[in-house]
Formats: structure tokens, C-alpha cells, sequence
């Protein structure tokens, strides 16, 4: 447990709360452990636009921390803010699979790293996507047709229950060929083939030294998995889904209650110390 060096988190339902906001113990502790050498990493599938304003709160620029974003397609070192992996969609790969779900009553959104396109204004989620993201809305009539650009992912909203329902018909014709998951009950997402939060993690840390056993990774949806199974330590927050509980090693606090305070006491020894030291004092 000692031998941990890297703290992964995913940011919605993981890092801040139902209000979008990192909590004051949270915050503290993750301040703490950077002070004690420790590298965090945000691991998101937001674009990296979106986790500048956490990033920043955090003071990751001031400890080399590190920004996987867009489900792992690309990684900022945000400190030199100079880009350690990049792989988007190609212009033929977005444009197949903005031609595939027209067929589905699904809210697409796209973007070039400043705005983000859609056809509808009015679409599930568009609002918020635009604002989290910190982009520019614009609405176009027909995304297929618009997109000229490579884009690190194609993001679509929908009801719940439907998505369940059309799942499999969204990423079938492309199993092969790129990446499709849900990353919240209301999105499925599209990125280049092989990409997800492991991959990313797998490719930047190696060359820095660090090994799988030096990482500890907290997260709540489906889109974490594959970095939870890859983690030395994986945590799943007592609001993730299931599936992901299943691979976990250990069930921390929700969001809503320290959750990824809550395990970094329990094995970062020295965080404990701390505290109790502070306690007698």
C-alpha cells in the first residue's frame, strides 16, 4: 500500500458531488497527498476543456498533475499544458457514425475543442454539455454533412431507457472498428478504436516509471472499468453502478460523503498520521 504514487479519479459522480462541486474534505485531503508527492490525474469523459476548472482548484498545475479526458483519448500534462497523447475520430469515422444514428431519437453533439455543434438547441443535455464544457453553442443542420474536422469523440444523449434499448444497434456496425459505452445512464459515446481510460493510462505512466501497482483509481460508471481493473488499487464509490463495484477492491463512501477522502485515509498511511497528530495537537 505504501508503494502508491498516482491517484486516478473520474470527475462526475466520483471527484465533486450532485452539485458539481469538489467537496472541502475532498479537496483538503487531495491537497495533502500532492504534498506529499503524490501525482493526481483527472480521468474523465469530459473534453479537457471541461477539467481546467478542477484542475485548477486543485493546484495541479503547481504538482505535474495530469488530464486524460474524452474517455482517454487525449492527455495534457496540465502544468506545461502540452499534450502527451491525442487520438480522435478521423473525419470518415465521425461522418459514419453521424450517418448511422440519425436513425435514432438521440441528441448528437461534437466539438473542436472551442465549440460544440448540434443539430438541436433543444436536445437532452445540450445546455449543460455546452456550459461543463466551457464551449461555444452552435447549432447546425446537419452534423454529417458539417463535420470536416477529426473530434476526440461524438457524445449522444437520450433517455435512460431507451438507450438501453438501442445499445446494441448504436455499436454494432462498429465493434470492430471504434469504441462505444455508456458513460452515464443518459450518454453513450463514440471514440477512435482501443480508446478508454486504461489505454491512456497505460500509455503515459509507463514512460514515466510508474507501474499499474502505484496507482490507485476511483470511479462510479462503466466507462471506469477498464481503469479500475488496470489500477493496483481500484475504489468504486458506493453510488457506481454495479458492474464496476464487481471489479473493485474496495467500496468507499459515496460522492456525496468524502468518498475518495474516505479511501485515501485508509491506504495512504501517512494522511492518517496527519490527522492524528492534528487531533492531539
Amino acid at each position: 500500500m505504501n508503494d502508491l504514487k498516482v491517484i486516478v479519479m473520474d470527475v462526475d459522480g466520483t471527484l465533486t458531488n450532485s452539485k458539481k462541486v469538489i467537496t472541502e474534505k475532498t479537496k483538503e485531503t487531495l491537497m495533502k497527498a500532492q504534498e506529499l508527492g503524490y501525482t493526481l490525474i483527472l480521468a474523465s469523459g469530459r473534453p479537457t476543456t471541461g477539467l481546467v476548472g478542477f484542475a485548477k482548484e486543485l493546484e495541479m498545475d503547481k504538482h505535474n498533475g495530469l488530464l486524460v479526458s474524452y474517455n482517454g483519448s487525449q492527455v495534457v500534462d496540465f502544468t506545461k499544458n502540452e499534450i502527451l497523447f491525442n487520438e480522435p475520430l478521423t473525419v470518415v469515422e465521425a461522418k459514419s457514425i453521424l450517418r448511422h444514428i440519425k436513425q435514432f431519437d438521440i441528441t448528437p453533439m461534437i466539438d473542436d475543442g472551442k465549440h460544440i455543434y448540434v443539430e438541436n438547441l433543444d436536445g437532452l443535455n445540450v445546455e449543460y454539455e455546452a456550459s461543463g464544457g466551457n464551449f461555444i453553442l452552435e447549432q447546425v443542420e446537419d452534423l454529417e454533412e458539417f463535420i470536416t474536422f477529426e473530434t476526440n469523440k461524438i457524445l449522444t444523449s437520450g433517455s435512460p431507457e431507451y438507450l438501453q434499448t438501442i445499445f446494441n444497434q448504436m455499436k454494432d456496425p462498429f465493434n470492430n472498428e471504434l469504441s462505444c459505452v455508456f458513460t452515464a445512464p443518459f450518454y453513450v459515446e463514440y471514440t477512435a478504436k482501443g480508446i478508454d481510460k486504461a489505454k491512456a493510462l497505460e500509455t503515459i505512466l509507463k514512460p514515466m516509471g510508474y507501474t499499474r501497482d502505484q496507482i490507485i483509481a476511483f470511479g462510479d460508471g462503466h466507462n471506469d472499468i477498464t481503469m479500475l481493473k488496470y489500477a493496483g488499487v481500484a475504489v468504486a464509490m458506493d453510488n457506481a453502478v454495479q458492474d464496476l463495484k464487481d471489479v473493485a477492491d474496495f467500496i468507499t463512501l459515496s460522492n456525496e460523503e468524502d468518498g475518495i477522502a474516505h479511501a485515501l485515509e485508509k491506504y495512504i498511511v501517512q494522511l492518517n498520521v496527519d490527522k492524528k497528530v492534528s487531533a492531539l495537537v
